[in-house]
Protein backbone atom coordinates (compact mmCIF):
# COMPACT_ATOMS: atom_id res chain seq x y z
CA UNK A 1 0.00 0.00 0.00
CA UNK A 2 1.63 3.45 -0.75
CA UNK A 3 2.48 5.45 2.04
CA UNK A 4 1.10 9.17 2.36
CA UNK A 5 2.86 11.02 0.66
CA UNK A 6 3.35 8.50 -2.52
CA UNK A 7 -0.94 9.06 -2.01
CA UNK A 8 -0.39 12.33 -2.48
CA UNK A 9 1.76 12.37 -5.76
CA UNK A 10 -0.49 10.09 -7.83
CA UNK A 11 -3.35 12.30 -6.92
CA UNK A 12 -1.30 15.15 -7.79
CA UNK A 13 -0.55 13.73 -10.91
CA UNK A 14 -4.18 12.81 -11.88
CA UNK A 15 -4.68 16.26 -11.37
CA UNK A 16 -1.71 17.57 -13.23
CA UNK A 17 -2.73 15.77 -15.97
CA UNK A 18 -6.53 16.62 -16.08
CA UNK A 19 -5.11 20.57 -16.67
CA UNK A 20 -3.13 19.38 -19.57
CA UNK A 21 -6.03 17.59 -20.92
CA UNK A 22 -8.01 21.29 -20.70
CA UNK A 23 -9.61 21.11 -17.45
CA UNK A 24 -9.83 24.73 -15.98
CA UNK A 25 -9.92 22.91 -12.57
CA UNK A 26 -9.68 19.96 -11.09
CA UNK A 27 -9.50 17.47 -7.64
CA UNK A 28 -8.73 14.47 -7.14
CA UNK A 29 -9.51 12.09 -3.85
CA UNK A 30 -7.32 8.79 -3.22
CA UNK A 31 -8.29 6.54 -0.35
CA UNK A 32 -6.18 2.83 0.03
CA UNK A 33 -7.08 0.46 2.56
CA UNK A 34 -5.63 -2.70 4.40
CA UNK A 35 -8.18 -4.81 6.19
CA UNK A 36 -7.88 -8.15 8.04
CA UNK A 37 -10.66 -10.13 10.21
CA UNK A 38 -11.69 -13.11 11.31
CA UNK A 39 -15.20 -14.53 12.58
CA UNK A 40 -15.71 -17.44 15.06
CA UNK A 41 -18.78 -19.38 16.25
CA UNK A 42 -19.42 -21.92 18.66
CA UNK A 43 -15.32 -21.99 19.74
CA UNK A 44 -14.58 -22.19 16.13
CA UNK A 45 -13.12 -20.46 13.51
CA UNK A 46 -16.04 -19.55 11.02
CA UNK A 47 -13.85 -17.13 8.29
CA UNK A 48 -10.35 -14.97 7.81
CA UNK A 49 -10.63 -11.93 5.16
CA UNK A 50 -7.98 -10.40 4.17
CA UNK A 51 -8.50 -7.17 1.69
CA UNK A 52 -6.77 -4.85 0.12
CA UNK A 53 -8.00 -1.96 -2.21
CA UNK A 54 -6.84 1.66 -3.80
CA UNK A 55 -9.11 3.97 -5.79
CA UNK A 56 -8.55 7.30 -7.06
CA UNK A 57 -11.70 9.77 -8.10
CA UNK A 58 -10.57 12.69 -10.48
CA UNK A 59 -13.21 15.20 -10.77
CA UNK A 60 -12.76 17.67 -13.06
CA UNK A 61 -14.60 21.32 -14.54
CA UNK A 62 -15.20 22.90 -17.54
CA UNK A 63 -16.75 26.33 -16.39
CA UNK A 64 -19.81 25.31 -14.15
CA UNK A 65 -19.89 21.47 -16.11
CA UNK A 66 -18.20 18.71 -14.12
CA UNK A 67 -17.46 15.22 -13.85
CA UNK A 68 -16.12 12.59 -12.30
CA UNK A 69 -14.09 9.51 -12.83
CA UNK A 70 -12.90 6.81 -10.60
CA UNK A 71 -10.07 4.00 -11.31
CA UNK A 72 -8.18 1.58 -9.20
CA UNK A 73 -5.40 1.70 -11.59
CA UNK A 74 -2.62 4.54 -10.92
CA UNK A 75 0.37 3.95 -13.32
CA UNK A 76 1.24 6.81 -15.04
CA UNK A 77 -0.40 5.53 -18.53
CA UNK A 78 -3.97 4.53 -16.43
CA UNK A 79 -4.04 8.43 -14.98
CA UNK A 80 -3.60 9.45 -18.88
CA UNK A 81 -6.49 7.66 -19.81
CA UNK A 82 -8.35 8.58 -16.08
CA UNK A 83 -7.81 12.24 -17.37
CA UNK A 84 -8.66 12.59 -20.75
CA UNK A 85 -11.68 10.22 -19.92
CA UNK A 86 -13.24 12.70 -17.41
CA UNK A 87 -12.52 15.85 -19.88
CA UNK A 88 -14.37 14.36 -22.06
CA UNK A 89 -17.21 13.32 -19.89
CA UNK A 90 -17.28 17.32 -18.44
CA UNK A 91 -17.93 18.61 -21.98
CA UNK A 92 -21.16 16.74 -22.71
CA UNK A 93 -22.21 17.31 -18.88
CA UNK A 94 -24.82 19.65 -18.12
CA UNK A 95 -23.80 23.01 -16.00
CA UNK A 96 -24.21 23.23 -12.38
CA UNK A 97 -24.09 26.54 -11.41
CA UNK A 98 -22.87 25.65 -7.76
CA UNK A 99 -20.31 23.42 -8.62
CA UNK A 100 -16.57 24.07 -8.40
CA UNK A 101 -13.66 24.02 -6.09
CA UNK A 102 -13.30 25.35 -2.45
CA UNK A 103 -12.14 29.03 -2.55
CA UNK A 104 -8.12 28.91 -2.95
CA UNK A 105 -7.50 30.99 -0.24
CA UNK A 106 -9.43 28.81 2.38
CA UNK A 107 -7.50 26.03 1.64
CA UNK A 108 -5.17 24.38 4.49
CA UNK A 109 -1.61 25.65 4.52
CA UNK A 110 1.45 24.34 6.07
CA UNK A 111 1.58 21.03 7.24
CA UNK A 112 -1.60 19.19 8.95
CA UNK A 113 -2.15 18.55 12.10
CA UNK A 114 -0.56 15.90 14.25
CA UNK A 115 -3.71 13.82 15.41
CA UNK A 116 -2.18 10.78 16.34
CA UNK A 117 -4.67 8.27 14.67
CA UNK A 118 -1.92 5.80 12.94
CA UNK A 119 -0.57 3.02 15.23
CA UNK A 120 0.52 0.82 11.88
CA UNK A 121 -1.91 -2.23 12.71
CA UNK A 122 0.38 -4.38 12.37
CA UNK A 123 -1.60 -7.68 13.88
CA UNK A 124 -1.69 -11.36 12.69
CA UNK A 125 -4.74 -13.28 11.93
CA UNK A 126 -3.60 -15.43 15.27
CA UNK A 127 -4.23 -12.60 17.33
CA UNK A 128 -7.69 -11.25 15.99
CA UNK A 129 -8.50 -15.32 16.29
CA UNK A 130 -7.70 -15.38 20.22
CA UNK A 131 -9.81 -11.76 20.52
CA UNK A 132 -12.57 -13.25 18.60
CA UNK A 133 -12.42 -16.53 20.86
CA UNK A 134 -12.12 -14.89 24.04
CA UNK A 135 -15.00 -12.40 23.88
CA UNK A 136 -17.34 -15.26 22.48
CA UNK A 137 -16.33 -17.50 24.75
CA UNK A 138 -16.87 -14.75 27.63
CA UNK A 139 -20.33 -14.30 26.13
CA UNK A 140 -21.36 -17.67 25.94
CA UNK A 141 -19.91 -18.08 29.49
CA UNK A 142 -22.63 -16.06 31.26
CA UNK A 143 -25.70 -17.62 32.60
CA UNK A 144 -28.86 -17.50 30.06
CA UNK A 145 -26.86 -17.81 27.27
CA UNK A 146 -28.24 -20.66 24.68
CA UNK A 147 -26.72 -19.68 21.38
CA UNK A 148 -24.24 -17.61 19.72
CA UNK A 149 -24.38 -15.20 16.62
CA UNK A 150 -20.41 -14.99 16.68
CA UNK A 151 -17.94 -12.96 17.58
CA UNK A 152 -15.04 -10.79 15.59
CA UNK A 153 -12.31 -8.67 15.92
CA UNK A 154 -10.69 -7.02 13.03
CA UNK A 155 -7.45 -4.47 12.37
CA UNK A 156 -7.37 -1.65 8.99
CA UNK A 157 -4.96 0.55 7.55
CA UNK A 158 -6.27 3.56 5.21
CA UNK A 159 -4.02 6.01 3.36
CA UNK A 160 -5.79 9.13 2.17
CA UNK A 161 -4.66 11.72 -0.04
CA UNK A 162 -6.15 14.90 -1.63
CA UNK A 163 -4.85 17.67 -4.22
CA UNK A 164 -6.28 20.29 -5.96
CA UNK A 165 -5.53 22.37 -9.04
CA UNK A 166 -5.20 25.39 -6.27
CA UNK A 167 -2.14 23.56 -5.29
CA UNK A 168 -2.94 21.41 -2.25
CA UNK A 169 -1.57 18.02 -2.05
CA UNK A 170 -1.82 16.53 1.51
CA UNK A 171 -2.38 13.22 2.91
CA UNK A 172 -2.89 10.81 6.04
CA UNK A 173 -3.12 7.48 7.29
CA UNK A 174 -5.23 5.99 9.83
CA UNK A 175 -6.04 2.70 11.88
CA UNK A 176 -8.95 1.23 13.21
CA UNK A 177 -9.17 -1.56 15.66
CA UNK A 178 -11.98 -3.60 17.06
CA UNK A 179 -14.07 -6.58 18.86
CA UNK A 180 -17.35 -7.46 18.81
CA UNK A 181 -19.73 -10.18 20.21
CA UNK A 182 -23.20 -11.27 19.80
CA UNK A 183 -25.22 -13.88 21.38
CA UNK A 184 -28.72 -15.38 22.18
CA UNK A 185 -30.18 -15.62 25.55
CA UNK A 186 -33.21 -18.41 26.22
CA UNK A 187 -35.16 -20.58 23.94
CA UNK A 188 -37.69 -20.78 21.15
CA UNK A 189 -40.36 -17.82 20.88
CA UNK A 190 -38.69 -16.19 24.27
CA UNK A 191 -35.10 -16.02 22.67
CA UNK A 192 -33.82 -12.35 22.99
CA UNK A 193 -30.28 -11.08 21.16
CA UNK A 194 -27.73 -8.77 21.86
CA UNK A 195 -24.37 -7.62 20.73
CA UNK A 196 -21.52 -5.48 22.46
CA UNK A 197 -18.16 -3.79 20.83
CA UNK A 198 -15.26 -1.75 20.89
CA UNK A 199 -13.48 -0.01 18.41
CA UNK A 200 -10.10 2.36 18.69
CA UNK A 201 -7.52 4.03 16.41
CA UNK A 202 -5.14 2.41 18.51
CA UNK A 203 -4.76 -1.86 19.63
CA UNK A 204 -3.33 -0.44 22.82
CA UNK A 205 -6.85 1.39 23.84
CA UNK A 206 -8.93 -1.88 23.04
CA UNK A 207 -10.84 -2.84 25.88
CA UNK A 208 -10.09 -6.81 27.17
CA UNK A 209 -12.20 -8.93 24.93
CA UNK A 210 -13.54 -10.72 27.68
CA UNK A 211 -15.33 -7.35 28.98
CA UNK A 212 -16.72 -6.84 25.61
CA UNK A 213 -17.88 -10.54 25.27
CA UNK A 214 -19.49 -11.08 28.89
CA UNK A 215 -21.04 -7.50 28.55
CA UNK A 216 -23.07 -8.70 25.15
CA UNK A 217 -23.79 -12.21 27.49
CA UNK A 218 -25.25 -9.48 29.99
CA UNK A 219 -27.04 -7.62 28.27
CA UNK A 220 -28.81 -10.56 26.01
CA UNK A 221 -29.88 -12.30 29.43
CA UNK A 222 -31.11 -9.05 30.68
CA UNK A 223 -33.39 -8.53 27.79
CA UNK A 224 -35.64 -12.39 28.44
CA UNK A 225 -38.88 -12.66 29.56
CA UNK A 226 -40.28 -9.04 28.09
CA UNK A 227 -43.50 -6.93 29.63
CA UNK A 228 -46.02 -6.15 27.67
CA UNK A 229 -46.33 -2.22 27.76
CA UNK A 230 -50.10 -0.03 27.47
CA UNK A 231 -49.67 2.90 25.13
CA UNK A 232 -49.45 6.56 26.55
CA UNK A 233 -47.79 9.69 26.99
CA UNK A 234 -44.64 8.89 28.79
CA UNK A 235 -41.08 10.17 29.00
CA UNK A 236 -38.41 7.89 26.64
CA UNK A 237 -34.78 7.71 27.77
CA UNK A 238 -32.37 7.02 25.18
CA UNK A 239 -28.97 4.45 26.18
CA UNK A 240 -26.00 6.30 25.01
CA UNK A 241 -25.37 3.54 22.59
CA UNK A 242 -28.54 4.85 20.60
CA UNK A 243 -28.93 8.29 21.73
CA UNK A 244 -26.51 9.26 18.51
CA UNK A 245 -29.17 8.15 16.20
CA UNK A 246 -30.87 11.47 17.74
CA UNK A 247 -28.05 13.56 16.54
CA UNK A 248 -27.47 12.19 13.51
CA UNK A 249 -31.01 13.27 12.15
CA UNK A 250 -30.03 16.55 13.65
CA UNK A 251 -26.98 17.11 11.49
CA UNK A 252 -28.75 15.72 7.90
CA UNK A 253 -31.43 18.90 8.98
CA UNK A 254 -28.88 21.31 9.15
CA UNK A 255 -26.69 20.52 6.46
CA UNK A 256 -26.09 22.84 3.74
CA UNK A 257 -27.72 20.90 0.78
CA UNK A 258 -30.95 20.83 2.67
CA UNK A 259 -30.92 24.44 3.65
CA UNK A 260 -30.27 25.59 0.31
CA UNK A 261 -33.19 22.98 -0.88
CA UNK A 262 -35.66 24.19 1.65
CA UNK A 263 -36.23 20.62 2.60
CA UNK A 264 -35.45 20.59 6.24
CA UNK A 265 -37.45 20.73 9.53
CA UNK A 266 -34.68 22.91 10.69
CA UNK A 267 -35.38 25.64 8.07
CA UNK A 268 -35.10 29.12 9.29
CA UNK A 269 -34.00 27.93 12.34
CA UNK A 270 -30.09 29.65 12.49
CA UNK A 271 -29.39 31.76 15.30
CA UNK A 272 -32.63 30.27 17.69
CA UNK A 273 -33.47 27.81 19.82
CA UNK A 274 -33.29 24.29 18.92
CA UNK A 275 -32.47 22.65 21.83
CA UNK A 276 -33.00 22.62 25.50
CA UNK A 277 -31.33 25.44 27.16
CA UNK A 278 -28.21 24.18 28.63
CA UNK A 279 -27.09 21.79 25.28
CA UNK A 280 -24.05 22.47 23.89
CA UNK A 281 -23.42 20.54 20.64
CA UNK A 282 -19.85 20.20 19.42
CA UNK A 283 -17.74 19.06 16.85
CA UNK A 284 -13.67 18.11 17.06
CA UNK A 285 -12.06 17.07 14.19
CA UNK A 286 -8.83 17.46 16.35
CA UNK A 287 -9.55 14.53 19.29
CA UNK A 288 -6.42 12.93 19.71
CA UNK A 289 -7.04 9.38 18.75
CA UNK A 290 -10.58 10.30 18.10
CA UNK A 291 -12.41 7.72 15.44
CA UNK A 292 -13.23 10.21 13.03
CA UNK A 293 -10.81 13.26 13.52
CA UNK A 294 -9.38 14.23 10.13
CA UNK A 295 -6.65 17.20 9.29
CA UNK A 296 -8.58 18.78 6.90
CA UNK A 297 -12.01 18.14 4.59
CA UNK A 298 -12.90 16.55 1.91
CA UNK A 299 -12.19 19.53 0.10
CA UNK A 300 -8.52 20.71 1.36
CA UNK A 301 -10.07 22.91 4.18
CA UNK A 302 -8.62 23.15 7.35
CA UNK A 303 -10.62 21.91 10.00
CA UNK A 304 -11.49 22.96 13.65
CA UNK A 305 -13.56 22.38 16.46
CA UNK A 306 -16.80 23.54 15.80
CA UNK A 307 -19.53 24.39 18.43
CA UNK A 308 -22.83 23.93 16.27
CA UNK A 309 -25.57 24.22 19.61
CA UNK A 310 -24.64 26.16 22.43
CA UNK A 311 -27.10 26.74 25.28
CA UNK A 312 -29.54 25.38 22.83
CA UNK A 313 -29.18 27.76 19.80
CA UNK A 314 -28.14 26.78 16.55
CA UNK A 315 -24.82 28.58 15.97
CA UNK A 316 -23.89 27.39 12.22
CA UNK A 317 -25.03 25.75 9.38
CA UNK A 318 -23.09 22.54 8.42
CA UNK A 319 -21.48 24.07 4.71
CA UNK A 320 -19.25 22.63 1.49
CA UNK A 321 -18.56 24.73 -1.14
CA UNK A 322 -21.10 24.12 -2.68
CA UNK A 323 -23.99 24.53 -0.39
CA UNK A 324 -22.27 27.71 0.88
CA UNK A 325 -22.60 29.36 -2.39
CA UNK A 326 -25.68 28.57 -2.51
CA UNK A 327 -26.60 30.42 0.68
CA UNK A 328 -24.12 33.23 0.05
CA UNK A 329 -22.13 31.74 2.92
CA UNK A 330 -18.27 30.24 3.60
CA UNK A 331 -17.86 26.82 3.70
CA UNK A 332 -16.89 25.64 7.42
CA UNK A 333 -14.93 22.71 6.86
CA UNK A 334 -17.52 20.03 6.82
CA UNK A 335 -16.79 19.17 3.19
CA UNK A 336 -16.91 15.15 2.73
CA UNK A 337 -15.25 13.36 0.19
CA UNK A 338 -17.02 13.67 -2.90
CA UNK A 339 -19.64 15.74 -2.34
CA UNK A 340 -21.96 16.78 0.80
CA UNK A 341 -20.77 17.57 4.37
CA UNK A 342 -19.59 15.20 6.75
CA UNK A 343 -18.80 15.81 10.47
CA UNK A 344 -15.85 14.43 12.55
CA UNK A 345 -15.75 13.49 16.18
CA UNK A 346 -19.61 14.91 17.50
CA UNK A 347 -20.79 14.89 20.75
CA UNK A 348 -23.23 16.91 23.42
CA UNK A 349 -21.93 17.98 26.71
CA UNK A 350 -22.65 16.32 29.79
CA UNK A 351 -25.83 17.34 31.47
CA UNK A 352 -25.75 18.29 34.84
CA UNK A 353 -26.99 15.30 36.59
CA UNK A 354 -26.65 11.47 37.12
CA UNK A 355 -28.47 9.13 35.12
CA UNK A 356 -30.36 7.86 38.58
CA UNK A 357 -31.12 11.64 39.17
CA UNK A 358 -32.72 11.54 35.69
CA UNK A 359 -34.86 8.57 36.23
CA UNK A 360 -35.75 9.16 39.32
CA UNK A 361 -39.10 11.17 39.24
CA UNK A 362 -40.35 9.27 36.17
CA UNK A 363 -43.34 6.82 37.49
CA UNK A 364 -44.00 5.38 34.53
CA UNK A 365 -41.77 5.59 31.65
CA UNK A 366 -39.05 3.73 29.15
CA UNK A 367 -35.82 3.13 29.11
CA UNK A 368 -34.73 2.54 25.37
CA UNK A 369 -31.68 0.40 24.55
CA UNK A 370 -32.34 -0.43 20.71
CA UNK A 371 -34.29 1.14 17.70
CA UNK A 372 -35.41 -0.31 15.00
CA UNK A 373 -35.76 0.85 11.50
CA UNK A 374 -35.77 4.00 10.03
CA UNK A 375 -38.85 6.23 10.81
CA UNK A 376 -37.70 10.06 10.74
CA UNK A 377 -39.18 12.44 8.31
CA UNK A 378 -36.30 15.08 7.03
CA UNK A 379 -38.83 17.69 6.23
CA UNK A 380 -41.20 17.62 8.63
CA UNK A 381 -39.14 16.17 11.70
CA UNK A 382 -41.83 13.78 12.78
CA UNK A 383 -40.08 10.56 14.00
CA UNK A 384 -41.32 7.15 14.90
CA UNK A 385 -39.23 3.93 15.32
CA UNK A 386 -39.61 0.49 16.77
CA UNK A 387 -37.82 -0.19 20.06
CA UNK A 388 -36.97 -2.24 22.81
CA UNK A 389 -35.56 -1.26 26.35
CA UNK A 390 -36.52 -1.11 29.79
CA UNK A 391 -39.94 -0.02 31.55
CA UNK A 392 -38.95 2.74 34.24
CA UNK A 393 -41.35 2.33 37.28
CA UNK A 394 -41.28 4.63 39.83
CA UNK A 395 -38.12 5.79 39.27
CA UNK A 396 -35.90 2.82 38.60
CA UNK A 397 -35.03 0.67 35.88
CA UNK A 398 -37.16 -2.69 36.47
CA UNK A 399 -38.31 -5.24 33.63
CA UNK A 400 -37.51 -5.37 29.93
CA UNK A 401 -39.62 -4.39 27.36
CA UNK A 402 -40.04 -5.12 23.08
CA UNK A 403 -41.99 -4.77 20.69
CA UNK A 404 -43.49 -1.02 21.05
CA UNK A 405 -42.97 2.09 19.42
CA UNK A 406 -41.92 5.52 20.41
CA UNK A 407 -43.40 8.61 18.36
CA UNK A 408 -43.17 12.31 18.42
CA UNK A 409 -41.36 15.26 16.54
CA UNK A 410 -37.61 16.08 16.31
CA UNK A 411 -38.26 19.32 16.97
CA UNK A 412 -40.15 19.22 20.03
CA UNK A 413 -38.06 16.29 21.68
CA UNK A 414 -34.92 18.60 21.07
CA UNK A 415 -36.65 21.01 22.90
CA UNK A 416 -37.81 18.89 25.87
CA UNK A 417 -34.14 17.15 26.03
CA UNK A 418 -32.38 16.66 29.39
CA UNK A 419 -28.82 15.28 29.27
CA UNK A 420 -27.21 12.95 32.07
CA UNK A 421 -23.39 13.24 33.18
CA UNK A 422 -22.50 9.75 31.37
CA UNK A 423 -20.98 11.00 28.10
CA UNK A 424 -18.17 8.74 27.24
CA UNK A 425 -16.08 8.65 23.88
CA UNK A 426 -16.61 5.44 22.15
CA UNK A 427 -18.07 6.36 19.10
CA UNK A 428 -17.66 8.63 16.84
CA UNK A 429 -20.93 10.60 17.28
CA UNK A 430 -21.35 10.44 21.40
CA UNK A 431 -23.73 11.47 23.58
CA UNK A 432 -24.37 11.05 27.35
CA UNK A 433 -27.92 9.52 28.45
CA UNK A 434 -30.74 11.79 27.48
CA UNK A 435 -33.93 11.68 28.29
CA UNK A 436 -37.15 13.04 26.35
CA UNK A 437 -40.37 13.67 28.12
CA UNK A 438 -43.74 13.77 26.27
CA UNK A 439 -42.96 10.99 24.07
CA UNK A 440 -45.84 8.88 22.56
CA UNK A 441 -44.99 5.28 23.52
CA UNK A 442 -46.90 2.59 21.66
CA UNK A 443 -47.71 -1.33 23.00
CA UNK A 444 -50.67 -3.42 23.59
Amino acid sequence: MLNKDQASERAQAAVERAVANGAEAADANFIANEALSVAVRLGALEEVERSEGAELTLRVFLGRKSASVSTSELTDTALDTLAERAVRMAREASEDRWSGLAPADRLLHGSPPALDIDDGADVSPETLKERAMEAEAAARAVDGVTNSEGAGASASRSVVALATSHGFAHGYAATHHAVSASVVAGKGSGMQRDHASHATRHESALEAPGDIGARAGERAVSRLNPARLSSGTMPVVFDPRIGASLIGAFVGAISGGRIARRTSFMQDMLGKRVFAPGITLRDDPHRPRGLRSRPFDGEGLPVSPTVIVEDGMLETWLLDSASARQLDLEPTGHGGRGGGIATSNLYMDVGNITPTALIEDIEHGVWVTELIGQGVNPVTGDYSRGAAGFLIEGGEITRPVAEITIAGNLKTMFLAMTPANDLRFRYGVNVPSLRVDGMTVAGD
